[in-house]
């Protein structure tokens, strides 16, 4: 008997010293978790058996538990590296199709050549969907999760409706004399200007130059300025539809908005109900005015707005220079991939090198009632087991779930001070049972050799 409790304890410290080898090898293993050998002893008795005199039958391995503490981040300068601070791990999939989650904690992702996110393996980065605009998504229910792609291009472009300008426009500035019509060619004729680029119906860009030109108003009325549009700088363009209104169009082919006003104050003065400049659609598609020239086409009129997109900045007359607070507009071209964001939520923003920026999913983050119930199946991943627990989707900085780092990589949680300690200890112990064996055959060959 003593022979089975010597080799059960020498298998028990080689069980040690393999476990404490592979925590040692996977030091630098991103995403690896260390494991521990755990165990019990063996005891094997009968009703009839005196329990005081019973010594035991050695020991066994118990388990090889995983330990699920939290490894320190590594920041790294690729924005698809992620790493969780929580209990969370990622879930993957072999294919596009499939459902055979499993799930990690490596977040060492990169794109394949089909632009889905993918691990050193190739298996497919799951998310759920997400809206465009907000980021908030509909389900986190892991039978709703896809794999993430990453689209090049922004999509089609998208015609400029709405052009939003606030400036200052300087109070002291001399107004052009009543004789000298406006001319957009002739610097005398106005005072200020200002140029945005817009957009048509097939992403073609459009220089849309806004000027102003102030009256010679006196006390105690407003402080009046006449404002113009030219496209394009299409100036020479002798033809004039009719039936065209005249304030809204004059023959010299620029568009003609309301005066705008300004107090005592230099606040703006809006009319009733604002004081903006419409760009009728049916002229500028008209190909007589040769406004367009590509084919392309508007289907909304084009506003200019003197305010900004909130409304919450307008225009002012002060004794200073004139400046431009706000010039934006809210067309876009064909805009390719300029970077790829993710937040701690796990939500991915792309941005295009057209000013344009949506969600495109929320990375799908899942946890277990007892992750070391996990079964391992290699390339620092894990599946679902009995033991383990359903597994439950959701996404970061939520409950228990932790938050998303982007650029950055959990590094292994093995402690090489302490294993090389356990290294030790485990050494120690093969040999003091290797001492068991040695005196146990020592013990029987004496039996023997007595006559």
């Amino acid at each position: 008997m003593s022979f089975q409790i010597a080799l059960s304890g020498l298998a028990a410290a080689q069980k040690d010293l393999d476990t404490t080898a592979n925590n040692i090898a996977n030091v630098n293993t991103t995403g690896f978790k260390e494991s521990r050998a755990e165990f019990a002893d063996v005891y094997a008795t009968s009703i009839f058996s005196s329990g005081r005199t019973k010594v035991g039958d050695g020991v066994s391995t118990s388990t090889v538990a995983q330990q699920f503490n939290q490894g320190s981040l590594q920041f790294t300068n690729n924005s698809l590296d992620l790493a969780i601070t929580g209990e969370g791990f990622f879930a993957t999939t072999p294919d596009l199709q499939s459902q055979d989650l499993t799930y990690t904690r490596a977040g060492a992702f990169k794109l394949n050549k089909d632009n889905f996110i993918v691990d050193n393996r190739g298996n497919f980065l799951q998310g759920f969907n997400v809206d465009a605009v907000t980021g908030e998504n509909s389900s986190v229910s892991l039978s709703t999760s896809s794999p993430i792609a990453i689209p090049t291009s922004a999509g089609a472009p998208r015609a400029t409706n709405n052009i939003f300008l606030s400036m200052n426009l300087d109070s002291r500035v001399v107004p052009p004399a009543p004789a000298l019509a406006f001319d957009p060619s002739d610097r005398a004729s106005y005072n200020h200007s200002t140029s945005v680029t817009v957009y048509d119906s097939l992403g073609e860009s459009h220089i849309v130059t806004t000027y102003f030109r102030k009256l010679d108003t006196l006390p105690p009325a407003n402080s009046e300025w006449q404002t113009f549009v030219v496209w394009d700088d299409n100036t020479a363009n002798p033809t004039v539809p009719a039936p065209t209104p005249p304030a809204t169009r004059n023959p010299d082919s620029y568009f003609v908005g309301d005066n705008i006003e300004f107090d005592s104050s230099g606040n703006f003065v809006p009319a009733a109900p604002v004081s903006d400049i419409t760009l009728p659609f049916a002229e500028l598609n008209d190909p007589a005015n040769g406004y367009l020239t590509n084919g392309a086409q508007f289907s909304n009129d084009i506003v200019v707005n003197f305010r900004d997109a909130s409304g919450t900045r307008t225009p002012t007359q002060y004794a200073s220079g004139f400046d431009v607070n706000n010039l934006s507009q809210d067309g876009t071209t064909v805009g390719n991939l300029t970077g790829v964001d993710i937040d701690s939520f796990g939500r991915v923003l792309a941005t295009y090198s057209n000013g344009d920026s949506s969600y495109l999913a929320q990375v799908t983050l899942v946890r277990f009632a007892n992750v070391q119930g996990l079964k391992q199946v290699g390339n620092t991943s894990w599946k679902q087991s009995l033991t383990s627990g359903e597994p439950i989707g959701g996404q970061g900085n939520t409950g228990t779930f932790g938050a998303v780092n982007a650029s950055a990589l959990e590094q292994s949680n093995v402690n090489l001070t302490t294993e090389l300690v356990d290294l030790i200890s485990a050494q120690r112990n093969f040999q003091a049972n290797s001492r068991a064996l040695e005196v146990n055959s020592t013990l029987q060959q004496t039996v023997l050799q007595i006559r």
